[in-house]
């Protein structure tokens, strides 16, 4: 695989010997706007870097059968299952285990040649493999990602409180948006890169190499009160196979709601904001009201 590394290590909860996991990560950081530039315009949709193309789920599960097959071809059938963010499975700490790379202080793994942007998967294998050593952590006195988190979710080295990490708020919650939460949100509508964008090791990280991950859409700099404008249908077509896709029209207009809620006042974010005033679903107008408010309008 492109960007691809893999190690192995075995699970400390499981009896020795009888499973072994194998590792893996690729890159996915892709050419698009530099996210500073999209941050620091209001108008416009900060997207996390993963999300821009095809979602990595079914990608990188397929990558992983097919390793599998090809050691199955080498040393014949053995039995195996594969995730990448699937299951419950403690990614960081096996990849961490297996020395692939270390976590760090914002609780991702990072390495030295390639930084954080990187998905992880695993094949768990009924194989005897040996063990690789775990990697020393090499983060320091740094402490460049706690001071950077806009809702000062990692509470302290190694700890998020994930009830305020943005990644969280605009993805995995499914209610309202906290209300003291939404101005440190500002223009980011659909998770958060900046405790990444901070990290002094991300100068080594690498362009992905994968077609499929490639922007798409124009959702590395699109203007909110464009996105805003999609109908359910226009949703749904656009970013099928999209990481996005999965939170649903609903919730992406609660997001959007309170990117323009944040965003400079115009007639244009004020418009767009009364075009939803009365929609359907009482959880998008109740962040439209918050939203309207905050430009008195």
């Amino acid at each position: 695989m492109a960007g691809h590394g893999s190690k192995r290590s075995r699970p400390a909860e499981l009896v020795p010997g009888t499973v072994s996991v194998i590792t893996a990560r690729m890159n996915y950081l892709p050419q698009a706007a530099p996210m500073e530039t999209v941050l620091a315009d209001g108008t416009r949709a900060a997207i996390s870097r993963y999300a821009l193309g095809r979602d990595y789920h079914k990608l990188l599960r397929g990558r992983l059968q097919k390793l599998a097959e090809r050691i199955a071809a080498e040393i014949g059938p053995f039995g195996h299952r594969v995730f990448t963010d699937s299951a419950p499975v403690l990614e960081v700490a096996l990849a961490s285990a297996s020395g692939l790379g270390w976590r760090g202080k914002h609780t991702l793994l990072l390495t030295r040649e390639a930084g954080s942007y990187f998905f992880l998967g695993e094949i768990y294998a009924d194989l005897p493999l040996p063990s690789d050593e775990p990697q020393a952590e090499h983060c320091g006195s740094c402490r460049a990602c706690l001071d950077a988190c806009p809702t000062q979710a990692i509470v302290a080295p190694y700890t998020l409180d994930a009830r305020r990490c943005i990644s969280y708020l605009t993805i995995e919650l499914k209610g309202a948006i906290p209300v003291e939460l939404r101005p440190l949100i500002g223009n980011r509508v659909y998770g958060c890169d900046d405790c990444q964008l901070v990290c002094p090791w991300n100068r080594f990280a690498r362009r992905t190499a994968e077609t499929d991950f490639s922007v798409r859409h124009g959702l590395d700099g699109a203007r909110l009160a464009e996105l805003f404008a999609w109908s359910e249908e226009e949703f749904k077509a656009r970013l099928a196979g999209s990481a996005i896709h999965r939170i649903g029209h609903e919730r992406w207009l609660r997001n959007l709601a309170v990117g323009l809620g944040n965003a400079p006042t115009s007639p244009e974010v004020v418009a767009a904001l009364a075009s939803r005033r009365d929609h359907r679903s009482g959880l998008v107008r109740e962040h439209v009201a918050w939203a309207l408010a905050r430009h008195r309008a």
